[in-house]
């Protein structure tokens, strides 16, 4: 159906009109007018340029048309009432930029990979609230839980290494995903933390927060990301090294441990798609029926036609301009 977002505004409808009033009471100066030939030329002008008040009126009426934000509203639209609450947890640190992942063939950074994996599971969590949360020197809520999946998806595909730091701040990260989770009711209560490395970095200890989390119901599911091997190149040949060597898996996998969790590790796309599953195991939560209508402006229309009016109106007044040169110019002079 048609609705108007700030209906008030139409009270300036007769704005120009008390403009208009004070400059002829201002103008006029107590002189007293009569009809005669000193005033034809007055006359004249002011016939030329009744039309053109018109257009100033149309013109008016359509900027405010535009003003009070004239809508389309959709039909009624029912939210999912079930689902889950995840938070994730993405590590920014210097490391994730080391290129030992493969993501359709190609040799890509450990952030690209997340970015490819956790892109296509954001858009299969139809009903479940998503947030984001991005941490290195500190964590950083990017992204509060929402169902709005199409947001989350793309402040994560904007994110980029040493955005927050250099370093990873795992226990503050939970800390924080916990301290998020207080704030919402009848939640499953679900932390996905993906890193590469351990905890150097924050001001709590990884396994203070997780117990705070275990006491708070929240389940972590860690992440660890890194190929375990890496050819490299070299003046003596071809190496092989392994880039994970920072990683710290057995306090991710206490983490999870702790919460009733799951430690994954991720050296390639297809391990890390496997928390897909695991997720989809947790029993979605009912929550209270929600709906929306979809929205759609239509304040460009009368502004396109304010537009179209001002054109006219600036195009007369050329005209007449040019028609009164032409009569200046056609007339002869006057003498004795």
């Amino acid at each position: 159906m048609f609705s108007i977002a700030w209906p008030w505004l139409l009270l300036l409808l007769p704005l120009p009109f008390l403009f208009k009033q004070k400059q002829v009471a201002k103008n006029s100066g107590g002189h007293l007018q009569l009809p005669g030939i000193g005033n034809t030329e007055q006359q004249v002008s002011t016939s030329q340029h009744k039309p053109s008040r018109k257009a100033y009126w149309l013109m008016w009426l359509c900027l405010l048309c535009a003003l009070i934000r004239p809508q389309w509203l959709g039909e009624p639209i029912e939210l999912p009432s079930e689902g889950r609450d995840v938070m994730l947890a993405v590590d920014l640190s210097g490391s994730m930029q080391i290129e030992d992942m493969i993501v359709d063939g190609k040799t890509v950074d450990r952030l690209t990979l997340i970015k490819h994996v956790i892109g296509d599971f954001i858009e299969r969590r139809n009903g479940d609230r998503l947030g984001l949360i991005l941490f290195a020197d500190h964590a950083y809520l990017q992204a509060p839980l929402t169902q709005d999946r199409r947001s989350v998806a793309k402040f994560l595909a904007d994110s980029e290494i040493g955005l927050v730091g250099k370093q990873t701040a795992i226990g503050e990260s939970i800390a924080l995903a916990v301290r998020r989770f207080d704030m919402v009711n009848d939640s499953n209560r679900v932390l996905i933390l993906l890193t590469d490395g351990s905890n150097n970095a924050g001001n709590i200890e990884p396994e203070v927060a997780a117990r705070i989390a275990a006491k708070r119901n929240v389940t972590i599911y860690t992440v660890g990301v890194g190929a375990e091997v890496l050819e490299r190149r070299s003046i003596f040949g071809t190496e092989r090294v392994n880039p994970s060597l920072d990683l710290d898996e057995d306090q991710l996998q206490s983490l999870a441990d702790m919460t009733n969790g799951h430690y994954f590790r991720a050296r390639n796309s297809e391990e890390l798609a496997q928390i897909y599953q695991k997720i989809d195991e947790l029993e979605p939560v009912s929550r209270d029926q929600l709906t929306y209508r979809p929205k759609s402006e239509l304040f460009y229309w009368p502004l396109f036609f304010a537009l179209l009016v001002s054109v006219f109106i600036s195009v007369r007044s050329q005209f007449n301009t040019l028609a009164r040169q032409n009569v200046k110019a056609t007339t002869p002079s006057g003498g004795r």
